[in-house]
């Protein structure tokens, strides 16, 4: 996988992280002088300090290799993928699948992953990150033209209005 910014429609994703060395993702609460604070994302939701040191890969700056004239595909949208064909949660369990299993289930997601580039270990961290964000940080799957749907109708009644006032000028001139 590589890191790349890219802007998503799950911003929430500059939120969570991967602590290399650490099991699962943590939500970033706040910096302070000896690292960054965060919250496991699961029942126990522990606090933690995260060294200066520590490799932190921020989800929303991920990515997954591409063979197509996109380098790569941003990992927000390779969830809201999977969310469109797998729903709420992915039931291939990643420690237990084949590696084929694990390589046509990406395949039917984002068929044009590059192969050589897109290990099975990160295949395995999708399925697992993508559970584990659907349970804890549902908010990050509302589609965004649901945020943005009463704007844009907004918009439209005033577009309306506005189109309307010149005729009502050029009758009341007649």
């Amino acid at each position: 996988m590589s890191e790349k910014v890219e802007s998503t429609g799950m911003d929430l994703l500059k939120e969570i992280a991967n602590v290399s060395g650490k099991g699962g993702l943590f939500r970033i609460l706040k910096p302070s002088r000896a690292g960054v604070i965060v919250e496991s994302l699961d029942e126990k939701r522990e606090k933690t300090l995260i060294g200066p040191t520590a490799r932190v890969s921020v989800l929303k700056d991920v990515s997954i290799f591409t063979d197509g004239e996109e380098e790569s595909a941003p990992l927000a949208d390779v969830f809201l993928k999977i969310r469109e064909v797998h729903g709420e949660e992915v039931t291939l369990q990643p420690k237990t699948a084949s590696d084929k299993e694990l390589i046509e289930f990406l395949d039917k997601i984002l068929p044009e992953f590059d192969r050589s580039k897109v290990y099975v270990s990160d295949i395995k961290k999708i399925i697992t990150w993508y559970n584990l964000l659907s349970k804890y940080t549902p908010e990050l799957f509302v589609p965004a033209a649901e945020e943005a749907g009463e704007e844009v109708e907004a918009t439209e009644v005033v577009a309306e209005e506005v189109s309307e006032s010149p005729e009502k000028e050029k009758k009341s001139k007649k």
